[in-house]
């Protein structure tokens, strides 16, 4: 039976033309979805913004922009008559510092805030005017009233006041602005339906300042035991038609609405589900099981517990971008001339153009074209990889054999990391689209094999600096390579980044698998 399949499939492979394979989202055909969720599917979206990095970043914001005011008023009025004095620096660091704690705990940086501008003014004016009502005491008790500028502290208090309403007022306008464009909302969808989904629906919706934008619900169920419209919700398909529609639009956040009772279902549909890269909740709404309640997370009121998380979130996608964008640019300026050798000696070699683009699959699956130099004879590239390398492999040129031994032919890649941004420096490495192993899609030969592409795939990786890098012609090897592009998810770091980049030259030394 699987030998019958993959002879189909492998007739459709040849005749299907290469604008089919831009559009197809998996290995096999992709799944036909319900005229409604197509519809949904196919609405533009904007990327998500992080709250916590917009939070972060206003502090910052906030802390330079009180540090300026008083440091402008000081250097206005202060410093022409008494010059440069320590103390008003370490005042002024010391105050905008500490109005930033108390801003936070005010609670003046949750993005329900943000949409409300009196309400947060009111709070910045308490916390601004209480640290100074507290900075006035300090100098009381410990008898430094002259130390400090009557009219230097005053002018800060005033000027920094206004300087924070007109950022707020700035803020507050963009914040709205980037959630009716859907940016700071979380797109949600429902695992299952029925009485719990309907109550789970009707519990979020309730909520006041939910971030929830609830696309629709999926149930494996028929229409007869799951309505097709549930509190107001559309029902859009079946668990696996959710791997598909999560894969065409964005999704945020996956909740399952099962009984956490229902074992085996909760755990085949997080079989299905797990391979993609959203947020993954069950719902504990509607359980007679009560755990502590520092063993749930709340999403407004409704209890929750943490399943998946999506890997590389908020900071850390900030870090891994400036890591790729900095050091990738330092690469490809320190490597250019190694880059243009290669170049010229491909061309001599061979007639062809000098670099080799190929469709891979990139992160959530969607389709990217990676650079490369060109290591075949022309007439003999296999854009699709559907015939893996081999030893001596006569489609080979003589240079095409010694840069995919020494790894050259992958440094164009860098251009996919620095401009294009569909590659990471470091990450699970891009397979093409219709690689195998032993004549079987990796897919088929790892269960979860999906799942690596969480994130954005990579120029090299842990698989490869720990030697599985090369030919993957057996089922182990593929095994191997995709059980250390989990672990390098569930681990990752900028320090193991770094350790992976400065490992990768010893690694490519190891030429065994290398063809």
């Amino acid at each position: 039976m699987i030998g019958a399949e993959q002879k189909n499939r492998n007739a459709r492979s040849a005749e299907v033309a290469a604008g089919a394979i831009a559009n197809a989202q998996t290995n096999q055909s992709p799944r036909e979805l319900s005229p409604l969720a197509k519809m949904i599917a196919s609405e533009p979206v904007r990327p998500a913004m992080s709250a916590v990095v917009l939070g972060g970043s206003i502090r910052m914001v906030e802390f330079l922009l009180l540090s300026l005011v008083g440091f402008a008023i000081y250097a206005t009025y202060v410093y022409p008559d008494e010059g440069f004095l320590w103390r008003y620096v370490i005042a002024t660091l010391g105050t905008s510092a500490t109005a930033i704690l108390a801003f936070q705990l005010a609670e003046t940086y949750d993005v329900a805030a943000l949409r409300r501008a009196i309400s947060t003014f009111a709070r910045l004016t308490l916390a601004w005017t209480a640290i100074f009502l507290v900075a006035f005491a300090f100098q009381f008790f410990f008898r430094l009233e002259g130390q400090y500028s009557r009219v230097w502290t005053a002018s800060w208090y005033f000027t920094g006041l206004i300087a924070l309403f007109a950022f707020r007022i700035f803020i507050v306008a963009k914040v709205r602005q980037w959630t009716r464009e859907g940016r700071l909302i979380r797109r949600t969808v429902i695992v299952g339906g029925a009485a719990p989904g309907e109550a789970l629906i009707e519990a979020l919706q309730a909520q006041t300042d939910s971030d929830l934008d609830i696309r629709g619900v999926f149930d494996d169920r028929g229409d007869e035991r799951s309505a097709p419209m549930i509190a107001g919700k559309p029902k859009l398909g079946t668990v696996d038609d959710l791997v598909e529609f999560a894969r065409r639009t964005r999704i945020d956040l996956l909740l399952v609405s099962l009984p956490i009772t229902a074992e085996q279902r909760v755990l085949q549909m997080l079989r299905k589900l797990w391979v993609l890269p959203v947020d993954i909740r069950l719902a504990a709404h509607m359980s007679k099981l009560r755990f502590r309640p520092r063993a749930y997370s709340y999403i407004g009121n409704v209890p929750v517990l943490d399943i998946y998380d999506r890997p590389i979130t908020d900071w850390n996608i900030v870090l891994k971008r400036l890591f790729d964008k900095i050091v990738g640019s330092l690469m490809l300026i320190a490597l250019s001339p190694v880059m243009l050798l290669t170049a010229l000696a491909v061309k001599l070699d061979s007639k062809g153009p000098a670099f080799f683009k190929q469709k891979r699959y990139g992160f959530n699956n969607e389709l990217i074209e990676v650079f490369k130099f060109r290591s075949m004879y022309t007439d003999m590239t296999d854009a699709n990889a559907s015939k893996l390398v081999t030893k001596g492999d006569p489609r080979v040129t003589r240079v095409g054999r010694f840069i995919r031994k020494t790894s050259l032919d992958e440094l164009p890649q860098l251009i996919n990391v620095v401009f294009k941004g569909n590659l990471s420096l470091v990450g699970p490495r891009p397979h093409a689209v219709h690689a195998k192993a032993q004549n079987r899609l990796y897919d088929e030969v790892v269960d979860g094999y999906f799942a690596r592409h969480r994130v954005k795939p990579g120029i090299t990786g842990w698989a490869q600096v720990n030697g599985w890098r090369g030919e993957t012609d057996t089922p182990e090897k593929i095994q191997r390579r995709v059980e250390h592009d989990l672990y390098y998810i569930e681990n990752w770091s900028v320090f193991l980044d770094l350790y992976i980049l400065l490992k990768t030259p010893v690694s490519l030394l190891k030429t065994e698998n290398a063809y």
